[in-house]
């Protein structure tokens, strides 16, 4: 005899094929604006513009040439006088009727961008953690008003203070600085981490600490060896949502830099081609733009997953 008995706090068959069908429905949807990216940076100019759209066009590397080269038209002749291109590339541009005229600046606003996003969020993680530890362990005198005063400063949007940050900075000489940016991110990202991992660090009990204080650790060293690794999760979480800010931000960036310390969000959108905008080099930067978080959240998904006491009891 077929056994019927379910529990009410189980999920029936149905209910679990129906959430199946949702999230992966969710998932599909929301990856299609990621895959179009995707296959217009393999495209040219001509299919990335074509109408109505090409699902299914000839590939083409052209758009990552025009992303990290700067060119120059040249006529006809000029061209047919020309030595056999060197390179790969220099031949897809000699197909364009151009000629390489140098590099482009995205490599550099590249690379502000990774110094500046994952600084800002090492920093950040690391002020609030310590932060975090000492509302969660210590008697702060009004603990309660000091951290309504820190959530507060998440409340007010960023750009409203764009003009005295702006002034602020020209004055210190912080302007089109990678630290001033640095300094800026960290700032605005640090009440979100000291909410989120004081919330972390409640969850672990006290006990662990005193029994490592008694083992002869110093309250520093039981914070390093026993906490940490046990707020792990909090730590991975927090980094994550700290580095999505500073590396996709773009008023303060805009406003803030313009040659030196300028990131790849507000330089993105200023790679011109011939008669309008590089469709195909800018969804070849964009596509370059998104590895760096993917790679990272997937460097820590073992702590994403992994429950808030792990690990916790002593061998």
């Amino acid at each position: 005899m077929k056994n019927t008995v379910h529990s009410p706090l189980d999920p029936t068959p149905r209910a679990k094929a129906f959430a199946g069908i949702v999230v992966i429905g969710y998932a599909l949807i929301s990856l299609i604006p990621l895959v179009w990216i995707l296959m217009t940076s393999f495209r040219t100019p001509q299919d990335a513009i074509a109408y109505p759209p090409q699902v299914v066009a000839q590939p083409s590397l052209i758009g990552y040439v025009n992303l990290f080269t700067t060119r120059s038209r040249v006529g006809a002749q000029e061209l047919a006088a020309l030595p056999p291109p060197a390179t790969w590339y220099e031949g897809l541009v000699r197909e364009q009727q151009m000629i390489l005229a140098g590099p482009s600046r995205f490599a550099d606003r590249y690379l502000n961008s990774v110094l500046i996003g994952f600084g800002s969020t090492f920093l950040s993680v690391v002020l609030g953690t310590l932060a975090a530890y000492a509302f969660s362990r210590f008697r702060v005198p009004g603990k309660d008003d000091l951290l309504f005063f820190i959530l507060s400063t998440r409340m007010m949007p960023p750009i409203a203070v764009a003009i005295p940050v702006y002034l602020m900075y020209r004055a210190v000489g912080l302007s089109d600085t990678h630290l001033g940016l640095i300094l800026l991110y960290t700032v605005v990202n640090l009440s979100l981490a000291v909410w989120l991992l004081k919330g972390f660090m409640d969850e672990i009990p006290r006990e662990y600490e005193e029994a490592a204080m008694v083992d002869g650790y110093t309250r520093f060293q039981a914070f390093v060896k026993v906490v940490l690794p046990q707020a792990a999760t909090g730590i991975a979480t927090t980094a994550i949502f700290c580095l999505i800010f500073a590396w996709n931000e773009y008023a303060f960036a805009l406003l803030l830099t313009s040659g030196t310390a300028q990131t790849s969000p507000p330089f993105i959108p200023t790679i011109i081609g011939e008669g309008g905008l590089d469709w195909p080099a800018m969804a070849a930067g964009t596509t370059l733009f998104l590895l760096p978080v993917l790679v990272f959240t997937v460097l820590l998904r073992k702590h994403l997953l992994r429950g808030i006491t792990f690990g916790a009891i002593r061998k």
